[in-house]
């Protein structure tokens, strides 16, 4: 068998794989590109450990060892991905990446610039602002007084 049959089904499947992490916004189908990356690179170690072994009569084949770690690292690291993705399912609600990507880069939770809560907009003209000395009508421990 060529060379490059392997080394084309590699490519191909290394491209799908690229175009899944660039594509989609579930975590769990980046996560699964990505794994498929991972198996288009083992494929071609082990086609190339097959061919260069053809040449030489006392090989160490390398590049199946090497696929062997691959493959364990690549179990390990799916499964940590994976509970990251359900925890932060468990927190969130989603696991859209745009709407993760949102709230890592410091927007509100509805998607809104500014802050969470109306009185600490950081104006002195507002009571209860940042440089005052009068408290703010309705505080949050006021709240917390009142509704235990």
């Amino acid at each position: 068998m060529h060379l490059a049959y392997p080394a084309v089904l590699s490519a191909l499947l290394f491209c799908t794989g690229v175009y899944g992490v660039l594509a989609r916004r579930n975590a769990i189908l980046v996560l699964m590109s990505v794994e498929l990356m991972l198996n288009a690179v083992n494929l071609n170690l082990v086609a190339f450990d097959v061919w260069l072994g053809r040449a030489a009569e006392e090989t160490l084949h390398s590049g199946q060892a090497l696929t062997l770690f691959t493959i364990a690292i690549a179990a390990a690291e799916i499964g940590i991905g994976l509970a990251i993705v359900l925890a932060v399912h468990r927190n969130r609600g989603t696991s859209d990446i745009d709407k993760l990507r949102d709230t890592a880069e410091g927007h509100g939770p509805d998607g809104l610039d500014g802050p969470a809560d109306p009185d600490d907009s950081g104006d002195p003209a507002v009571p209860g602002g940042p440089d005052t000395d009068t408290p703010a009508t309705g505080t949050a421990a006021e709240k917390a007084e009142a509704t235990a």
